[in-house]
């Protein structure tokens, strides 16, 4: 790391100006100290890098340093260089030959960064993230790309397989015009293409919102999970997005500092437009779900309370039920307490011997069954 730091702050001891005026007063090519920038075993890092001039593609260089050995031999050239999860040492190339700061060649080498926009002298280093929606798992992915905007030269850097930049490669190079207008026609045509990928994340978060209101009152069990798991990619969504916004006023704010040209100021100004639109659907569709779950654990509390109802109405019939069954034991109980006294056939039981004693017996079971019954209608278990 001590080796890049060294490099990296060396080569910043030549001014900008002085490095830019330097390369295009070279008639034949210099030899750079270039680390060695041969493929990597698992593959290629330099996706594609060319050379334009006049908004036209007139060199396809296959490493890093022939881009260089190029460039410096085409003084009003521009050049656009792809990366594909470089290593240490081709970014080292980079910041020693564009005079790249240390910090933002340290963000490029970690990734996983957030959204920002930093200048460095005459150079920009840009963060977008790119976002894919994938409707099967009701996932959010997210792809990382860098940008090094200089003044005669672009770099990007990725480390996920989204977003293609091949297809931005081939739209500026289908228009010559808008690549003739400088390194800036580039970073808005990469712009342009991550906030156009925004769309159908953005409808399928939509449809998805449609479909757990749905679930909603439908009283499926599973929605408050799923309502959980879609807010946050809702918020992992929005923190990729709203830095945009910041980032394109800042754009905005050098537009007459540095000449910017007016058509692309219009063109990134429509895209500031776009980003504000995705911006404010983010957050309409996180505050969507936020009541969402509101309305759900409303609803979910007075299923509850509805079971919990219906629950005690039960037990209450239930207590009633065994109100009457346990009378009705204490009512049968009284005569077979009276015949099990008189059943056990004692000699001194002076009942047995008495003329009235069965008349006795029968009339004292009907009258404790009688006095049961009157006591238990009036306590209404009966």
């Amino acid at each position: 790391m001590s080796d890049l730091r060294t490099r990296t702050l060396r080569a910043f001891s030549r001014t900008p100006s002085n490095r830019a005026a330097a390369r295009r007063t070279v008639q034949q090519p210099i030899e750079q100290p270039v680390r060695d920038t041969t493929p990597k075993p698992n593959g290629h890092s330099v996706v594609d890098s060319a050379i334009y001039s006049d908004g036209r593609r007139v060199s396809s260089p296959d490493s890093l340093a022939d881009t260089y050995r190029v460039l410096h031999k085409s003084p009003k050239s521009l050049a656009w260089i792809g990366l594909y999860r470089p290593d240490r040492r081709e970014l080292a190339s980079l910041a020693q030959e564009f005079d790249l700061h240390e910090l933002a060649i340290e963000d490029a080498i970690q990734a996983h960064q957030r959204p920002k926009l930093e200048r460095y002298g005459d150079t920009l280093f840009v963060v977008l993230k790119a976002a894919r929606y994938r409707d099967a798992t009701e996932e959010v992915e997210f792809g990382e790309v860098h940008v090094f905007v200089g003044p005669d030269f672009v770099v990007t850097v990725r480390h996920a397989e989204a977003p293609n930049l091949a297809a931005v490669r081939r739209r500026v190079e289908r228009d010559p015009e808008l690549l003739n207008r400088g390194t800036e026609a580039v970073l808005y045509a990469i712009m342009d293409k991550v906030v156009d990928g925004y769309a159908p994340v953005v409808a399928g978060l939509e449809n998805d919102i449609d479909e757990i209101e749905t679930e909603v009152f439908r009283g499926d069990p599973k929605v408050s999970r799923r309502i959980y798991e879609l807010s946050r990619e809702v918020i992992e969504f929005q923190r990729a997005t709203r830095p945009l916004v910041g980032m394109l006023e800042q754009l905005r704010g050098g537009f007459e500092k540095y000449g910017i040209d007016e058509e692309l100021q219009r063109s990134l100004r429509d895209v500031a437009d776009h980003v504000t639109e995705v911006v404010e659907k983010v957050g309409g569709f996180r505050e969507l779900l936020r009541d969402i779950l509101t309305v759900n654990a409303t609803l979910v509390a007075q299923q509850q309370n509805e079971e919990m109802k219906s629950l005690a109405i039960a037990s209450s019939a239930q207590n009633e039920e065994v109100k009457k069954i346990s009378a009705w034991a204490a009512i049968l109980f009284a005569p077979t307490l009276i015949g099990t006294v008189y059943g056990m056939n004692f000699d001194h039981m002076p009942e047995l011997h008495w003329q009235y004693g069965y008349p006795f017996a029968v009339g004292l079971m009907g009258l404790v069954c009688g006095g049961l019954y009157v006591i238990f209608k009036r306590l209404s278990w009966l």
